[in-house]
């Protein structure tokens, strides 16, 4: 059963659409550095069921049920198709719906995302450990350190710090059935039926998914381009908004 996501709308309306898909444990902010894509694109920026101001349903999750109530979002907003951006967990969905609701995705952005991420093991016992201390604050640290690179970081400490508090934020049941979804997530034999024009987009610092894992998923979609920015490390459009807003709009604007 699909969740009504909290989301906002910025941009004109008669523009092209893009959904914007965030990070395990980010909220819609994450996206603010994307906001100048509004002066030319309709941006809908969302969050995903366990996540902010949208539903957190009792687990499990998997991918399909975040990729189906992004579809629902569609619907709900009268869109037929649109692009779709999506970071970390948003990328894993947008590289869900590329496969399996083609019909509805004009173009695909992925961004430090990965189709498989194991061991199985650590985001079982993320998971656990969530649960079993009652939210994230036993986590956030270890997490948030691998979003942004050190020198960033120690640049720009409220950002690093609205990071953190969103993280700490997080719904524990929320955040822990999607730790579960990744758990059990193996989309590789799915990415060759992605037909839309894709690209892919590696943080060159990313320690939580590493480049390797963005370059086995250009390679697996039919034409995908892949491009890196640096410095950036998990967190690339909140660290190089700028790199990362330029290659959206050549990527959708491309003829």
């Amino acid at each position: 059963m699909t969740v009504a996501l909290h989301h906002e709308v910025h941009g004109p309306a008669d523009a092209s659409v893009l959904l914007l898909g965030g990070s395990l444990g980010t909220t819609l902010a994450m996206w603010d550095g994307q906001t100048p894509l509004g002066q030319r694109l309709s941006t809908v920026r969302y969050e995903h069921r366990g996540h902010g101001r949208s539903p957190a349903p009792p687990g499990p999750y998997e991918i399909a049920d975040l990729g189906r109530d992004a579809l629902a979002l569609m619907d709900r907003l009268g869109l037929e198709r649109a692009s779709y951006c999506g970071v970390s967990l948003g990328g894993m969905v947008g590289m869900w719906l590329g496969a399996y609701a083609p019909e509805r995705v004009e173009r695909l952005i992925l961004i430090c995302t990965s189709a498989h991420m194991p061991p199985a093991s650590a985001w079982a016992e993320r998971a656990a450990l969530v649960r079993r201390t009652g939210g994230t604050k036993v986590i956030v640290d270890a997490v948030v350190v691998r979003w942004l690179t050190p020198a960033y970081a120690a640049a720009h400490p409220t950002v690093h710090q609205r990071l953190r508090s969103m993280l700490l934020a997080a719904p524990p049941e929320g955040y822990a059935a999607c730790c579960d979804a990744i758990e059990r997530m193996d989309l590789r034999g799915a990415l060759g039926r992605i037909a839309a024009p894709t690209l892919v987009i590696s943080g060159s610092d990313d320690r939580a998914a590493p480049p390797d894992h963005q370059r086995r998923i250009a390679a697996a979609i039919p034409h995908a381009r892949y491009e890196v920015v640096s410095p950036a490390a998990h967190l690339a459009p909140v660290e190089q908004a700028g790199a990362v807003n330029a290659l959206i709009l050549d990527h959708l604007e491309a003829t």
